[in-house]
Protein backbone atom coordinates (compact mmCIF):
# COMPACT_ATOMS: atom_id res chain seq x y z
CA UNK A 1 0.00 0.00 0.00
CA UNK A 2 1.04 3.60 -0.49
CA UNK A 3 2.80 5.85 1.95
CA UNK A 4 -0.15 6.33 4.48
CA UNK A 5 -1.34 10.16 4.32
CA UNK A 6 -1.29 10.77 7.89
CA UNK A 7 0.77 9.02 10.25
CA UNK A 8 -0.19 9.19 13.86
CA UNK A 9 2.95 7.19 16.41
CA UNK A 10 2.43 6.71 20.01
CA UNK A 11 0.30 9.83 20.76
CA UNK A 12 -0.76 10.63 24.16
CA UNK A 13 -2.47 13.73 25.62
CA UNK A 14 -3.60 14.91 28.93
CA UNK A 15 -6.10 17.01 29.84
CA UNK A 16 -4.53 17.96 33.70
CA UNK A 17 -5.34 14.49 34.82
CA UNK A 18 -7.48 13.12 32.76
CA UNK A 19 -5.51 11.11 30.41
CA UNK A 20 -7.62 12.04 27.15
CA UNK A 21 -5.44 9.97 24.55
CA UNK A 22 -3.50 6.81 24.87
CA UNK A 23 -0.76 5.18 23.25
CA UNK A 24 -2.94 5.96 20.04
CA UNK A 25 -1.43 4.45 16.53
CA UNK A 26 -2.94 5.19 13.59
CA UNK A 27 -2.20 5.42 9.63
CA UNK A 28 -4.88 6.93 6.57
CA UNK A 29 -3.74 6.28 3.52
CA UNK A 30 -4.51 8.11 0.57
CA UNK A 31 -8.01 8.07 -1.20
CA UNK A 32 -9.31 6.29 2.23
CA UNK A 33 -12.16 6.88 4.24
CA UNK A 34 -11.88 5.83 8.28
CA UNK A 35 -14.32 6.46 10.60
CA UNK A 36 -14.12 7.04 14.28
CA UNK A 37 -17.10 5.77 16.15
CA UNK A 38 -17.07 5.09 20.32
CA UNK A 39 -19.10 6.11 23.60
CA UNK A 40 -19.11 9.85 24.63
CA UNK A 41 -15.71 10.89 25.76
CA UNK A 42 -14.11 7.82 23.98
CA UNK A 43 -11.35 10.69 22.91
CA UNK A 44 -13.31 10.87 18.82
CA UNK A 45 -13.08 14.10 18.82
CA UNK A 46 -10.15 14.99 20.42
CA UNK A 47 -7.57 12.75 18.21
CA UNK A 48 -9.57 14.53 14.90
CA UNK A 49 -8.31 17.66 16.55
CA UNK A 50 -4.74 16.41 16.81
CA UNK A 51 -4.58 15.64 13.29
CA UNK A 52 -4.22 19.32 11.91
CA UNK A 53 -2.71 20.54 15.76
CA UNK A 54 -6.36 22.29 16.90
CA UNK A 55 -5.54 20.25 19.93
CA UNK A 56 -1.42 20.06 20.75
CA UNK A 57 -0.42 16.42 22.27
CA UNK A 58 2.14 15.66 24.85
CA UNK A 59 3.60 12.58 23.07
CA UNK A 60 3.70 11.22 19.57
CA UNK A 61 4.51 12.30 16.36
CA UNK A 62 1.90 13.00 13.59
CA UNK A 63 2.94 13.04 10.02
CA UNK A 64 1.16 14.80 7.68
CA UNK A 65 2.21 13.52 3.95
CA UNK A 66 5.57 12.39 5.39
CA UNK A 67 5.87 16.15 7.11
CA UNK A 68 5.98 15.93 10.99
CA UNK A 69 3.49 18.62 12.36
CA UNK A 70 5.06 22.05 12.35
CA UNK A 71 4.40 23.01 15.82
CA UNK A 72 3.32 26.86 15.39
CA UNK A 73 3.94 29.78 12.94
CA UNK A 74 3.90 29.50 9.26
CA UNK A 75 4.29 25.57 8.83
CA UNK A 76 1.32 25.15 10.80
CA UNK A 77 -0.58 27.30 8.83
CA UNK A 78 0.32 26.01 5.61
CA UNK A 79 -0.38 22.37 6.90
CA UNK A 80 -3.56 23.15 8.27
CA UNK A 81 -4.71 24.36 4.86
CA UNK A 82 -3.60 21.08 3.43
CA UNK A 83 -6.16 19.91 6.34
CA UNK A 84 -9.83 20.56 5.78
CA UNK A 85 -11.49 20.63 8.66
CA UNK A 86 -15.76 20.29 9.16
CA UNK A 87 -17.02 21.06 12.51
CA UNK A 88 -20.48 20.24 14.49
CA UNK A 89 -21.52 23.90 14.25
CA UNK A 90 -20.62 25.45 11.06
CA UNK A 91 -18.45 27.97 11.77
CA UNK A 92 -19.48 30.31 8.76
CA UNK A 93 -18.67 34.38 9.03
CA UNK A 94 -22.41 35.82 10.13
CA UNK A 95 -21.81 38.86 8.17
CA UNK A 96 -19.65 37.62 4.76
CA UNK A 97 -22.02 35.99 2.03
CA UNK A 98 -22.16 32.47 0.90
CA UNK A 99 -19.62 33.38 -1.39
CA UNK A 100 -17.13 35.28 0.35
CA UNK A 101 -17.35 32.15 3.12
CA UNK A 102 -15.93 29.69 0.56
CA UNK A 103 -13.56 32.21 -1.52
CA UNK A 104 -11.90 33.75 1.54
CA UNK A 105 -9.44 30.96 2.49
CA UNK A 106 -8.19 30.82 -1.03
CA UNK A 107 -7.67 34.73 -2.03
CA UNK A 108 -5.58 34.91 2.04
CA UNK A 109 -3.90 31.90 2.14
CA UNK A 110 -3.67 30.76 -1.25
CA UNK A 111 -3.37 34.16 -2.69
CA UNK A 112 -5.96 32.79 -5.57
CA UNK A 113 -6.92 35.16 -8.08
CA UNK A 114 -10.08 37.20 -6.59
CA UNK A 115 -12.19 35.83 -10.03
CA UNK A 116 -10.55 32.42 -9.77
CA UNK A 117 -11.97 31.86 -6.27
CA UNK A 118 -15.21 33.05 -7.23
CA UNK A 119 -15.45 30.55 -10.51
CA UNK A 120 -14.28 27.53 -7.99
CA UNK A 121 -16.20 28.36 -5.14
CA UNK A 122 -19.61 28.98 -7.17
CA UNK A 123 -18.38 24.94 -8.62
CA UNK A 124 -18.20 24.02 -5.36
CA UNK A 125 -21.49 25.05 -4.27
CA UNK A 126 -22.57 23.74 -7.18
CA UNK A 127 -21.39 20.21 -6.70
CA UNK A 128 -22.51 20.17 -3.05
CA UNK A 129 -26.35 21.72 -3.65
CA UNK A 130 -26.20 24.96 -2.90
CA UNK A 131 -25.07 27.03 -5.97
CA UNK A 132 -28.30 29.10 -6.11
CA UNK A 133 -27.72 30.45 -2.36
CA UNK A 134 -24.53 31.46 -3.20
CA UNK A 135 -24.92 35.52 -2.24
CA UNK A 136 -27.57 34.55 0.26
CA UNK A 137 -25.70 34.90 4.55
CA UNK A 138 -25.58 31.97 6.58
CA UNK A 139 -28.53 33.01 8.71
CA UNK A 140 -30.80 32.81 6.19
CA UNK A 141 -29.74 28.89 5.16
CA UNK A 142 -31.15 25.69 7.03
CA UNK A 143 -28.60 23.97 9.47
CA UNK A 144 -28.16 21.16 6.02
CA UNK A 145 -27.43 23.90 3.64
CA UNK A 146 -24.54 25.63 6.46
CA UNK A 147 -22.88 22.21 6.99
CA UNK A 148 -23.04 21.78 3.20
CA UNK A 149 -21.35 25.34 2.73
CA UNK A 150 -19.09 24.26 5.53
CA UNK A 151 -18.01 21.07 3.07
CA UNK A 152 -17.16 23.27 0.20
CA UNK A 153 -15.17 26.22 2.17
CA UNK A 154 -12.96 23.64 3.30
CA UNK A 155 -12.97 22.05 -0.10
CA UNK A 156 -12.15 25.61 -1.48
CA UNK A 157 -8.69 25.15 0.41
CA UNK A 158 -7.95 21.76 -2.42
CA UNK A 159 -7.07 19.80 0.93
CA UNK A 160 -5.22 16.46 0.97
CA UNK A 161 -7.44 15.13 3.46
CA UNK A 162 -10.73 16.51 5.13
CA UNK A 163 -11.76 15.72 8.76
CA UNK A 164 -15.10 15.62 9.85
CA UNK A 165 -16.20 16.29 13.37
CA UNK A 166 -19.67 14.53 13.91
CA UNK A 167 -20.78 16.92 11.25
CA UNK A 168 -23.90 15.84 11.19
CA UNK A 169 -25.15 15.92 15.43
CA UNK A 170 -26.49 19.93 15.22
CA UNK A 171 -28.76 18.79 12.96
CA UNK A 172 -32.38 18.15 12.57
CA UNK A 173 -32.93 14.56 11.27
CA UNK A 174 -34.36 15.82 7.95
CA UNK A 175 -31.22 17.85 7.06
CA UNK A 176 -28.23 14.79 8.26
CA UNK A 177 -29.20 12.64 5.05
CA UNK A 178 -28.79 16.13 2.48
CA UNK A 179 -25.19 16.27 4.37
CA UNK A 180 -24.77 12.64 4.62
CA UNK A 181 -25.24 12.93 0.45
CA UNK A 182 -22.61 15.02 0.38
CA UNK A 183 -20.13 13.22 1.99
CA UNK A 184 -21.12 10.10 0.21
CA UNK A 185 -20.34 11.41 -3.01
CA UNK A 186 -16.93 12.92 -1.23
CA UNK A 187 -16.06 9.15 -0.29
CA UNK A 188 -16.87 7.90 -4.24
CA UNK A 189 -14.91 10.08 -5.79
CA UNK A 190 -11.59 9.23 -3.58
CA UNK A 191 -11.34 12.16 -1.37
CA UNK A 192 -9.17 11.13 1.50
CA UNK A 193 -11.98 11.41 5.08
CA UNK A 194 -11.37 11.11 8.58
CA UNK A 195 -14.94 10.82 9.70
CA UNK A 196 -16.23 11.07 13.87
CA UNK A 197 -19.91 9.99 13.54
CA UNK A 198 -22.90 8.44 15.45
CA UNK A 199 -24.18 7.74 11.78
CA UNK A 200 -23.55 4.03 11.30
CA UNK A 201 -25.21 3.77 7.89
CA UNK A 202 -22.92 6.01 6.48
CA UNK A 203 -19.91 3.97 8.28
CA UNK A 204 -21.35 0.94 6.54
CA UNK A 205 -21.61 2.49 3.65
CA UNK A 206 -18.61 4.79 2.83
CA UNK A 207 -15.68 3.96 5.32
CA UNK A 208 -13.22 1.42 4.04
CA UNK A 209 -12.00 0.68 7.84
CA UNK A 210 -13.68 1.32 10.77
CA UNK A 211 -11.84 2.63 14.25
CA UNK A 212 -13.63 2.04 17.72
CA UNK A 213 -12.20 4.24 20.38
CA UNK A 214 -13.33 3.58 24.18
CA UNK A 215 -11.67 5.75 26.56
CA UNK A 216 -8.88 7.45 24.99
CA UNK A 217 -7.73 4.31 23.13
CA UNK A 218 -8.28 2.51 19.67
CA UNK A 219 -9.87 -0.63 21.21
CA UNK A 220 -10.24 -2.00 17.48
CA UNK A 221 -10.31 -1.37 13.88
CA UNK A 222 -11.70 -3.61 11.27
CA UNK A 223 -13.54 -2.87 7.63
CA UNK A 224 -17.11 -2.14 8.49
CA UNK A 225 -18.94 -5.47 7.73
CA UNK A 226 -16.34 -7.57 9.88
CA UNK A 227 -16.50 -4.85 12.56
CA UNK A 228 -20.19 -4.68 12.57
CA UNK A 229 -21.22 -8.56 12.13
CA UNK A 230 -17.85 -9.40 14.40
CA UNK A 231 -16.82 -7.56 16.12
CA UNK A 232 -13.46 -8.52 18.54
CA UNK A 233 -13.94 -7.07 21.94
CA UNK A 234 -16.39 -7.20 24.02
CA UNK A 235 -16.38 -3.41 24.71
CA UNK A 236 -17.22 -2.65 20.75
CA UNK A 237 -19.87 -5.50 20.87
CA UNK A 238 -21.68 -3.93 24.15
CA UNK A 239 -21.49 -0.65 22.33
CA UNK A 240 -23.28 -1.77 19.29
CA UNK A 241 -25.32 -3.51 20.93
CA UNK A 242 -26.62 -0.13 22.87
CA UNK A 243 -26.97 1.96 19.09
CA UNK A 244 -28.18 -1.28 16.51
CA UNK A 245 -31.53 -2.04 17.79
CA UNK A 246 -33.16 -3.06 14.62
Amino acid sequence: MADALVTMTGINKWYGELHALKDVNLNVHEGEVVVVIGPSGSGKSTLIRTINRLEPIQEGEILIDGERLPEEGKGLAKLRAEVGMVFQSFNLFAHKTILENVTLGPVKVLKMDKGEAEQRARDLLERVGVGHQADKYPAELSGGQQQRVAIARALAMDPKIMLFDEPTSALDPEMINEVLQVMLDLAEGGTTMVVVTHEMGFARSAADRVVFMDKGEIVEENDPESFYHNADTERARDFLSKIITH
